[in-house]
């Protein structure tokens, strides 16, 4: 998957608005504008799209770490220039403070049962003899488990109906 996918779905999972987007950013000491933001949250066919790299995904990552977490002392952690599904996969564990049973319920509930063994493979390192790369399936379905814990069943009904679940127009507080 790719960081402006993981960006759209953590977004709309977490009920983010770009005022809680740039303050998740900041959270790892990275300013970045609306502007950027409402580039990166676009759709591929879109002229405005932009890239979110993996370096600027692993920082909106880290960010939301120390804002679930609490920030640790010292020096922030380095983003990483290369991201995988299972370094989002970690992250995202990390953030939520999930454990293993935790996580398998969380698939369970987009429909995914893979046993504890299986799960731990992702989470391992990659000269590790039953390390196993997290294909985008399972990534995709971790979200979509997320977003019916967080959001409700409901709310991917709509998804599926072909109604847009993004709304990710910038609305002032004003209005």
């Amino acid at each position: 998957m790719t960081g402006n996918d993981c960006l759209r779905r953590i977004r709309y999972i977490l009920d983010l608005d770009d005022r809680k987007m740039i303050s998740v950013f900041a959270e790892a000491d990275h300013a970045v504008t609306r502007e950027q933001i409402s580039a990166w949250l676009k759709k591929d066919d879109d002229p405005d799209y932009e890239l979110c790299t993996d370096t600027v995904f692993s920082l909106f990552l880290n960010g939301l770490i120390n804002l679930k977490r609490g920030k640790k002392d010292g020096a922030q952690v380095e983003p990483e220039k290369r991201m995988t599904n299972n370094t989002v996969f970690r992250k995202l564990k990390i953030a939520f403070n999930l454990q293993a049973e935790e996580i398998l319920s969380i698939l369970a509930l987009s429909d995914l049962r893979i046993s504890k063994h299986e799960l731990s493979a992702f989470f391992r390192r990659t000269d590790h003899k039953h390390y196993r790369e997290c294909k985008d399936q399972i990534l995709r379905n971790f979200l979509m488990g997320m977003q019916i814990k967080l959001r409700g069943k409901n709310e991917t009904d709509s998804e599926e109906s072909g109604e847009s679940v993004y709304d990710l127009t910038y609305q002032s507080p004003d209005t």
